[in-house]
């Protein structure tokens, strides 16, 4: 553990802590599960390691991926089910790979960006693929919020390609992305979901740490272009 966060510093800590003693608080107070609890704790772990560029993010992103999938079934999720098994499992051993071999002499990620022509192409990409899968998973029985569980799929797809690829305007999607999974927990806790409440600060603190992700990988980008 001390080789993990050796290198954090003091905002890190304490984004950490806070946002485990709200995930304990609420799991305490809602009687929500223990199981809940631990992929909201892995989840944190994995995003806060992947804004630092640290390959353990996929450690806990593994444990995290699995445990998500089983509460979005649980919960008539089935785009994110099938984002999750299908396409974050594979991911999660591909990009610990990738990031692993592209490394400095001193072990840090190098990282990238995209120039304004693969934006352009990427969020018209975006656009296109949420209004077809949504469109598709209208159709399906018991299925909830089709179009925005269609939006969280896609930019959930196109952010893991992006980081696999180790560019830093992932974390601009990220921030769109955690934009409508908070949505789509809200309206599923409203909905009466048990886990709805947890799944909410989980991916509130997502948010936060997508914007610090993106400041920091920013701030690499652009003293390498030095």
């Amino acid at each position: 553990m001390k080789k993990i966060v050796g290198s954090w510093n003091v905002f890190e800590m304490t984004w950490l802590v806070l946002f485990t003693a709200i995930a304990v608080g609420f799991t305490v107070m809602s009687k929500d599960s223990l199981f809940g609890f631990t992929v909201f704790i892995t989840g944190v772990l994995c995003v806060v390691l992947a804004a630092k560029g640290n390959l353990m993010s996929y450690v806990f992103g593994m444990y995290n991926t699995v445990g998500y999938t089983y509460l979005a079934f649980i919960n008539g999720l089935f785009g994110e089910v099938m984002l999750n098994l299908l396409f974050f499992v594979p991911m999660n051993v591909i990009g610990f790979y990738m990031w692993k071999n592209n490394r400095q002499e001193d072990g840090k990620l190098v990282m990238r960006q995209l120039d304004p022509r693969g934006l352009l192409l990427i969020g018209m990409g975006s656009v296109i693929g949420c209004l077809l899968i949504g469109f598709g998973l209208s159709f399906i029985p018991g299925q909830n919020s089709p179009y925005i569980d269609a939006t969280t799929t896609v930019l959930s797809i196109v952010a893991t390609i992006l980081m696999v690829r180790r560019f830093k305007e992932q974390w601009l999607v990220y921030i769109v992305l955690n934009l409508f999974t908070v949505l789509l927990w809200v309206i599923r806790m409203l909905d009466g979901s048990g886990d709805g409440l947890l799944m909410i600060v989980m991916w509130s603190a997502y948010l936060v740490n997508a914007f610090y992700g993106y400041y920091t990988w920013n701030k690499v980008v652009k003293e390498v272009a030095l």
